[in-house]
């Protein structure tokens, strides 16, 4: 099952979707900026391979819901995510309050 679903965060727009997989879910919260999403994300490939694309983006591991996701410290962040001031043990909500718009 996906869920896509309209997240607020002060009375900022962002959307939540969830995928639920074979023991495992993938949860991510974006906007038109960027995203965080759960473990399953490569920030290793979007930096190094997907560099020219400035991809904004960031994962925090551990969650299992998106109330979790936004409550999880950032575990590892792309290199533009750093230029718009995301930094590894950020919170995920501060984090998407820096590319609210």
């Amino acid at each position: 099952m996906i869920s896509v679903k309209p997240l607020i965060i002060e009375n900022y727009p962002f959307t939540a979707i969830r995928v639920e997989l074979p023991k495992t879910n993938l949860l991510v919260i974006s906007n038109e900026v960027g995203y965080i999403m759960c473990g399953a994300l490569d920030v290793d490939l979007l930096n190094d391979k997907l560099a020219e694309r400035k991809i904004v983006a960031a994962r925090a591991t551990g969650v299992k819901t998106i109330e979790q996701l936004l409550d999880a410290p950032l575990d590892k962040v792309t290199l533009e995510a750093e230029n718009k001031g995301w930094y590894e043990g950020m919170p995920a909500k501060e984090a998407l309050l820096k590319i609210a718009e």
